[in-house]
């Protein structure tokens, strides 16, 4: 079966320093054979773009209230009246501070909930199935 792909293509805002931000063209993605993550692909127009995943269930309460630590850290607030989803990213190679706008990315995560509930990404991945035929042996 093929595995149900949910892409929103937005441009996010990479806020070098406070004051300054820089558009960055960004795709979100979501695929129901990787049913725990996440991932954001940025500039979608490069040829190497930088790719981020991390845990849905970490974007989901993010656009609520503040969550994360280490590498991944999201939450919300308000930049001109407007409600944001800010990111912040960190690797060895570097940090990133991203805004997107929280309507687009609520939006998008509410089409992810529709492909794979929340409480089921493990029969996504066909362990109860690798369960059942252990168990029956």
């Amino acid at each position: 079966m093929q595995p149900t792909v949910v892409e929103r293509e937005l441009e996010l805002k990479l806020i070098p320093s406070p004051g300054r931000s820089v558009p960055v063209p960004a795709r979100l993605g979501y695929r129901s054979d990787d049913p725990y993550a996440v991932h954001i692909a940025f500039p979608i127009d490069s040829e190497h773009p930088v790719n981020w995943a991390f845990a849905r269930e970490l974007l989901v309460e993010g656009v609520f209230r503040p969550c994360g630590n280490g590498d991944v850290r999201v939450w919300p607030t308000k930049v001109d009246g407007r409600g944001v989803v800010l990111m912040a990213l960190s690797s060895p190679d570097g940090d990133a501070l991203l805004e997107a706008p929280a309507a687009q990315v609520s939006a998008w995560l509410e089409r992810t909930l529709r492909v794979v509930p929340p409480g089921r990404e493990g029969g996504q991945l066909g362990m109860d199935d690798a369960l059942d035929q252990v168990l029956a042996r």
